[in-house]
């Protein structure tokens, strides 16, 4: 079973977190990283309860207050501080830093206390873009780093408050009547609104859209323009609806570029940036040859269908394609999609065995297609995804909702 996170005053269960209460015992600092709100801080102060005794402390970096902390003239003045707090650094204790990104200078003072005291740090940063450029080299071998993503299917039940026993049998089952009636309305708000835990837990749709709303304004405003320092807030906000319209679709940067009005390198940056920040996912072509992958134009998709459907109100296939990927990509990240020259394709290989193909409506005719692809390609296994039941009866498939 897999434990816990707080939002208001309910306990919704997390699929990391077990894995994270496994590295508190272990010295290197455990350190979560992910999109803004997706649930970050609430894990993190869950693990802290986790550990026994006094002697921890939750410091959030967004508080004046707590970075003022850090921003002393000696290691000795900062240790004083938390002293005044309660805190004894010279004996084992626990310190929790939220949102790190907000002080790129605070690793050196990790890395002295860590390497100094017994202490055991929990960390969390909103982007792989700050914590693997400017983090990892100076505190190598002192960390471990933890994806946290928006809400997987399973994830979004448990926070609908559905019991365990009534989904967890369908993981990957093919398609079964009874399952599909019960949670096709779960699985319709999970694909139309996507995983933020505080968007699934909203009952209004018109409150479910400012949310979401303010979650993209806010990743703009705070997370693009810290850790990048673009101004041209304008400028990205038309790349994104322009990203939008594209998803899916292999992209050619250069004309991306043109039409966007942006330098082709600038283009190239704000890419690498979405992605790195959580925002974007990149799907490379399959393929044995890895120079031939590199030199094939990438696929992107959104990182939660939720913002994706805000900003351009999509087809219902396009939008199930971006949630499929993105429910496979959390189970296991080695992704690509395929396609010969000819133009023959198979939407996914997955843990590079498995064809999936992802259709609104399966067919007999697509499944057929599928195996004959997946078996020229050597593909051990295949699965055909669908979003909805063919009136024909086919049922050789499984219903996204089982994709968990």
């Amino acid at each position: 079973m897999h434990y816990i996170c707080a939002y208001s005053t309910c306990m919704f269960a997390r699929n990391l977190f077990d894995e994270l209460g496994k590295h508190l015992k272990e010295r290197p600092a455990t350190v979560i990283t992910g999109m803004r709100r997706v649930g970050k801080s609430t894990l993190l102060k869950a693990l802290l309860d986790k550990i026994p005794g006094d002697n921890k402390i939750y410091l959030d970096l967004e508080r004046i207050e707590n970075r003022h902390i850090f921003r002393q003239p000696t290691y000795h003045d900062m240790e004083l501080y938390l002293e005044a707090q309660g805190i004894n650094i010279q004996t084992r204790c626990t310190i929790a830093l939220d949102e790190i990104q907000l002080m790129p200078d605070i690793v050196s003072v990790i890395k002295y206390w860590y390497d100094t005291y017994r202490v055991k740090f929990l960390i969390t940063g909103s982007s792989s873009f700050y914590l693997k450029n400017r983090f990892s080299e100076s505190l190598a071998g002192r960390k471990q780093i933890f994806e946290l993503h928006p809400l997987s299917f399973d994830e979004f039940l448990r926070f609908k408050e559905v019991e365990e026993k009534r989904f967890q049998p369908f993981s990957f089952r093919a398609f079964t009547d009874g399952f599909h009636a019960q949670f096709t309305s779960y699985y319709n708000e999970y694909v139309k609104y996507g995983g933020f835990p505080e968007v699934a837990l909203i009952r209004k749709v018109t409150s479910k859209k400012a949310m979401l709303l303010d979650i993209l304004n806010a990743y703009i405003d705070l997370d693009v323009k810290l850790l990048a320092d673009f101004t041209l807030n304008d400028e990205l906000y038309k790349l994104i609806r322009l990203m939008a319209s594209r998803t899916g679709s292999k992209l050619d940067v250069s004309k991306l570029a043109s039409v966007a009005g942006i330098n082709r390198n600038k283009l190239a940056h704000y890419l690498n940036l979405f992605e790195q920040t959580y925002f974007l996912v990149r799907l490379t072509p399959f393929s044995q040859n890895t120079d031939k992958e590199i030199s094939q134009q990438p696929k992107y998709y959104f990182s939660d269908s939720g913002i994706f459907n805000l900003l351009e109100e999509q087809d219902r296939g396009k939008i199930f394609e971006n949630v499929v990927v993105n429910q496979f990509l959390r189970l296991d990240k080695r992704i690509n999609y395929y396609q010969k020259k000819s133009g023959q394709e198979i939407d996914l290989i997955w843990k590079n065995k498995t064809a999936v193909e992802i259709k609104t409506t399966a067919t007999k005719s697509d499944y057929q297609v599928l195996s004959a692809r997946a078996k020229a390609l050597g593909c051990k296994d295949q699965i055909l995804v669908s979003f909805s039941p063919p009136a024909s009866g086919f049922k050789n498939f499984v219903w996204g909702g089982s994709i968990f």
